[in-house]
């Protein structure tokens, strides 16, 4: 989203003889493997390390699934076709998100009622200042809604290399087609027995028709997480907006979507000079030609005021800012 801004050495990780190379000559670089979801705000003031090793590899198989080993660097998208071309199921939702295998479990990512977690087995890094090789199991990465260990106690001291995940194999998938707008669209394309594939091209439509494409209208995907409430907070609130939509999350809270809740502040299609909030939909923001990162951080603190004042409700972002200083809200 935001380029204008330097940097003092680039290098290209494409192997962990590579890595190590690059971290032992600058070992406080910035990490980044796609760049789809950081909001840059200062000039770096360090080496950046970009991560492109590639690879798939088989590492167990039965009847019903198959194990594989995937690069930190190989583009997330191009794997989930790669998946399906070879009829393994499970990421078939997670069709179109930007960015690289590596980032995956840093996000846990998801969409359409799918999280990586649903599929992770463990996950492979380099300790920064040892350089050995480390392997978390998914139960060790602490995965959450948007997060994992890997934001929080190994943020900057870990570079993720490899994961490792589990697919189903023909005969054995389990469609999830009840999320979202999946299985209107799959009526509408006329289809009595449903694949992998159509569920991917199902996702990628609603996506296309949704979200702008980063390549012609630059934007990170979804700028905030959505918020997960206490079920007392959502059931008051209900009562004065009874239209206001919300999905479980356990006995105690429900998640609700960050996007309807700009749209009712008033703020989808907003915009501030460069800057604004997605005609389709309300929970991207779009650049339209500012120059600077801080531009477009101001505009998410204005979106995240206005739905405190409406709402009660905090919008915490999805991106990664970098930034000096603390950042608001």
């Amino acid at each position: 989203m935001q380029l204008a801004h330097s940097c003092p050495i680039l290098q290209i990780a494409t192997d962990i003889t590579t890595l190590k190379s690059a971290l032992s000559s600058h070992p406080d670089s910035w990490i980044i493997g796609g760049g789809s979801n950081i909001l840059i705000t200062q000039d770096l003031d360090r080496s950046v390390i970009i991560i492109d090793n590639k690879g798939i590899s088989k590492v167990t198989e039965d009847e019903s699934c198959v194990t594989l080993k995937v690069a930190a660097g190989e583009n997330w998208h191009d794997f989930v076709l790669w998946a399906i071309n070879h009829n393994y199921g499970g990421v078939e939702n997670l069709s179109l998100i930007p960015g690289k295998c590596g980032a995956a479990p840093m996000q846990n990512i998801g969409a359409y009622g799918v999280e990586l977690s649903d599929v992770l087995i463990e996950v492979h890094a380099l300790d920064k200042e040892t350089q050995e090789t480390i392997v978390l199991s998914k139960e060790d990465c602490q995965l959450g809604y948007r997060d994992s260990i890997f934001k929080n106690s190994l943020r900057g001291k870990v570079v993720i290399t490899d994961i490792v995940i589990r697919l189903s194999k023909p005969g054995h998938h389990k469609l999830s087609m009840s999320y979202g707008a999946i299985q209107n669209e799959i009526e509408q394309m006329g289809i009595d027995e449903v694949t992998i594939a159509d569920v991917s091209t199902a996702v990628i439509t609603i996506r296309q028709s949704k979200l702008p494409d980063p390549a012609e209208l630059p934007n990170v995907g979804s700028f905030f997480k959505n918020p997960i409430v206490q079920i007392d907070i959502y059931e008051s609130l209900s009562m004065e907006h009874p239209d206001m939509p919300h999905y479980p999350v356990d006995d105690a809270h429900v998640k609700v979507p960050a996007g309807w809740l700009i749209d009712r502040s008033g703020l989808k299609g907003h915009r501030v000079g460069d800057v604004g909030t997605h005609i389709n939909q309300a929970l991207v923001i779009v650049n339209y030609g500012a120059e600077y990162g801080q531009e477009i951080l101001d505009f998410s603190v204005e979106i995240q005021s206005k739905v405190l004042d409406r709402y009660g409700i905090s919008l915490q972002r999805e991106v990664n800012v970098i930034s000096n200083g603390p950042l608001p809200l």
